[in-house]
């Protein structure tokens, strides 16, 4: 099969990812292959890419918002059957036996392994999957269209019940890329008043077409005070940012996998009960409820797509916030 395969992280800026040919994987036991039609990209793989997140197998392909189709089953297989669509996200596999898991928290599982960090991703022509983490594609989605669902969206929609947000709060979205342009949607259905806080003019006004009550960048300030904010940029300068503009009891939740360091700041910023929480991976029911959910909306997602061999230029535009919404690879020529 045709592959992006990571042999040792760099700057993306170097073209990090070959164009190779690799042995198609076989499914064992309980497992499915898929014969990946589109693959979704994230911050998540340009930290990869990069060696921002440890990389507990090299060489690896990434790629972890996959959708495609059951091409053959392994043994035991029951949940699908050829031919079905499917999307495998983040969440590889967990133990279901350490203490998390045990407590239905197994997006922070001692023994989980991550698509496209501990197995192979969806930045090839085929993929295997336990049938347990994979999940049914809802029929309003077109493959491209779901793809962004699958981490952006899944992640997204974590961190706005870690942020603890109630319909009809004031929210804030710092970074408007592939999981706040599906958040703002959500939170717009729940009837929820917008802000977006974002250095692009092109993702400003892809902010505004999706209902922002304000756009403006980071250090401005909005016309009142945010009930809840989400941190989607990786830079730790942000959290303070969000703290300065949100009232007593508010939250702010960071969704990214990878920050710079968080700047010292004025403790009168984080009094009157304000809290700071991270998100992490998520959990199979997070997916579930995300796919029910956008379906129902429907959400839009906003994307842009790009050969497989031309992987390397499509993060590099990530990395520069060129992207409007979502970038998608399309696997098969």
């Amino acid at each position: 099969m045709n592959a992006m395969l990571l042999r040792a992280p760099r700057d993306v800026n170097a073209n990090p990812l070959e164009f190779v040919e690799l042995e198609t994987p076989m499914p064992r036991a309980k497992e499915i292959r898929i014969a990946v039609r589109v693959c979704g990209m994230c911050h998540t793989d340009l930290h990869t890419v990069e060696g921002e997140i440890e990389l507990p197998k090299t060489p690896i392909v990434p790629g972890h918002q996959i959708v495609g189709v059951v091409e053959s089953v392994g043994q035991n297989v029951t949940r699908f059957h050829i031919g079905e669509r499917v999307g495998v996200p983040w969440l590889n596999s967990t133990c279901g036996a350490c203490e998390f898991c045990k407590r239905g928290e197994e997006n922070l599982c001692e023994h989980a392994h991550f698509t496209g960090q501990h197995v192979d991703g969806g930045y090839a022509e085929f993929c295997v999957v336990n049938e347990n983490f994979a999940y049914t594609i809802p029929d309003a989605f077109s493959d491209a269209q779901a793809a962004p669902l699958l981490c952006g969206g899944v992640i997204g929609y974590r961190a706005l019940r870690v942020c603890g947000v109630k319909p009809g709060e004031r929210l804030g979205l710092y970074g408007f890329g592939s999981s706040a342009h599906i958040v703002i949607q959500i939170a717009r259905h729940w009837n929820c008043a917008v802000s977006v806080f974002t250095r692009s003019d092109a993702h400003r006004a892809l902010a505004r077409e999706l209902g922002a009550s304000w756009v403006g960048r980071a250090e401005e300030t909005p016309p009142q005070l945010l009930d809840r904010a989400i941190v989607f940029a990786p830079v730790g300068s942000l959290i303070v940012e969000a703290l300065r503009v949100l009232r007593k009891g508010g939250t702010v939740a960071h969704a990214g996998i990878f920050s710079t360091p968080i700047p010292q700041f004025d403790y009168n910023l984080l009094y009157h009960e304000r809290t700071i929480r991270s998100v992490a991976n998520s959990t199979r029911q997070d997916v579930k409820d995300l796919l029910r959910v956008a379906a129902e909306i429907p959400v839009r997602t906003a994307i842009e797509t790009f050969p497989l061999r031309e992987a390397n230029r499509a993060l590099q535009m990530l990395k520069q916030s060129k992207v409007r919404g979502a970038g998608v690879l399309e696997i098969r020529d």
